[in-house]
């Protein structure tokens, strides 16, 4: 029974979590984090997670069982909430449903007095499950601006409550300009007030991430890189200034991956699985994805691919127009994503026009994505902003070189050749331009006619240790620190 009492009672709360529900590197985060954290250091950390129990996650119908029904008023408003348990790699989940929560929509639906009503309640919510539960937490454990609200409810409205005295808040923020703006009528019916921070810009003190960001112990970015970004006016979204002057509770820690999930040694999805060991089987992929795309069968040709949100922050402009200025040069090319109609529409149009070196799939397909990043020679991703990125990893854990943009986590995960051609695990290049871009896809079409460095390169990236337990211990000493 000692045992129980030394060990940290974490409760990591977050809108979504892989393999319930996934829309981005959160959901990847989230379902990933908390399982090696428990695997790591059982004996010092009891951590679960709670999310909203959204139409997602219904559909996927865990095994779960029913915990009871709760309520608790918010502003004039009687909130009665369902509670559920299931687990993630034996994380126990909490899902916690109510008609803001789930009113059959996506996990984000766009519509801001929708999304406004769901995860403020939700913030309000999921403390209030804790006292049902009568679950004494050392830390919460939040991200974003979803649930960003409940840190800054701890200091409020909570704030002379005896049961949640004591307890201390992380927030993580994934990614720092999706604040929660619009969702101020949703937070002003459930009583929230602005906060009282003369240092937060007026604009922030009734934005719920700026909310929480305020009122939180200590604020972790997902990689170095980023945590040192948003301290400039060029990533801070006009609250460079804020962090500054607190930067003293500003850390990052770079994401990790799920190694046994993206392990090309084991990865059913492929045809023919590879590893460091029998490197020789990887280009079967390849010449397999050539035969069915009707390009030229030939393992001397790089392909270039591609998988992200199609979108400007992932600088999918800067490729549309590279490549044409590329044409001259042998390469072929695989993009995987969707996102704006605009680009999607361009993508398309490429497509078209270079019907024999040119691939365009517009969609989400986890299958397809295996593939590009088992078949493709150069995995392109040139993001104006970073926060952390997962691509890169899971590119280089299967032996396709990133080139990509020096920043926040591309800088930290990827070693430049440009730096140290024997130690190097990609190309990174500084200037955010098509002309960038060029230039560093240039220099990784040279380095692959040299076989031998080639190799070398992708042992280095197969090998990096992107495992989450490197980053698990970091976490844990933050929440030991506080």
């Amino acid at each position: 029974m000692t045992e129980d009492i030394k060990k940290l009672k974490v409760l990591f709360a977050t809108a979504e979590a892989a393999p319930f529900a996934k829309v981005g590197g959160l959901g990847d985060v989230a379902g990933a984090l908390p399982g090696s954290l428990l695997r790591n250091f059982p004996n010092e950390i009891d951590i679960r997670i709670i999310m909203p129990f959204h139409a997602a996650v219904k559909a996927k119908n865990p095994p779960m069982k029913k915990i009871g029904d709760f309520s608790f008023s918010a502003n004039t408003r009687l909130i009665e909430c369902q509670l559920f348990i299931s687990d993630i790699d034996g994380v126990p989940v909490y899902l916690i449903d109510n008609p803001e929560i789930n009113h059959d929509s996506p996990v984000y639906h766009g519509d801001w007095q929708l999304d406004g009503l769901k995860y403020a309640s939700f913030s309000l919510a999921l403390l209030e499950a804790l006292r049902y539960l009568n679950w004494n937490i050392d830390i919460l454990h939040a991200n974003d601006w979803h649930t960003a609200l409940a840190v800054y409810a701890l200091t409020t409205t909570y704030k002379d409550d005896p049961f949640f005295s004591g307890i201390k808040t992380v927030l993580s923020i994934h990614n720092l300009p999706y604040n929660g703006w619009g969702s101020q009528d949703a937070m002003s019916m459930l009583g929230f007030t602005a906060s009282a921070d003369a240092d937060l810009p007026d604009w922030a003190k009734f934005t719920p991430l700026p909310m929480g960001i305020s009122a939180t112990d200590r604020i972790i970015t997902v990689s170095p890189g980023y945590a040192r970004e948003i301290l400039t006016p060029e990533y801070g979204c006009g609250m460079e200034a804020y962090l500054q002057k607190h930067s003293d509770k500003v850390s990052g820690i770079l994401n990790g991956i799920d190694e046994s999930r993206w392990d090309p040694a084991e990865d059913e999805t492929l045809s023919y699985n590879f590893s460091v060991e029998n490197l020789s089987q990887r280009v079967n992929n390849k010449l397999d994805f050539q035969r069915a795309l009707n390009f030229n069968v030939d393992e001397t040709i790089p392909l270039l691919t591609v998988v992200t949100r199609l979108s400007e922050q992932k600088g999918v402009p800067a490729i549309l127009e590279a490549l044409p200025r590329l044409i001259d040069r042998q390469w072929q090319f695989a993009l995987l994503g969707t996102g704006s109609p605009e680009l999607e529409t361009s993508v398309r149009q490429l497509a078209r026009a270079h019907p024999e070196r040119v691939a365009a799939f517009i969609k989400y397909d986890d299958v397809i994505a295996r593939m590009l990043y088992a078949s493709g020679d150069i995995f392109l991703m040139p993001s104006l902003y970073e926060p952390c990125g997962l691509s890169q990893m899971f590119a280089m854990r299967y032996g396709n070189l990133p080139v990509a943009t020096a920043t926040g986590g591309l800088a930290d995960s990827i070693r430049d050749y440009s730096a140290d051609p024997q130690t190097a695990t990609g190309f990174l290049y500084s200037q955010k331009t098509t002309a960038g871009l060029i230039q560093a896809v240039n220099l990784a079409l040279d380095v692959f006619q040299d076989k031998n460095a080639w190799r070398i390169m992708q042992t280095n990236a197969m090998t990096t240790d992107f495992s989450w337990a490197t980053s698990a211990r970091n976490y844990l000493d933050i929440y030991k620190s506080l």
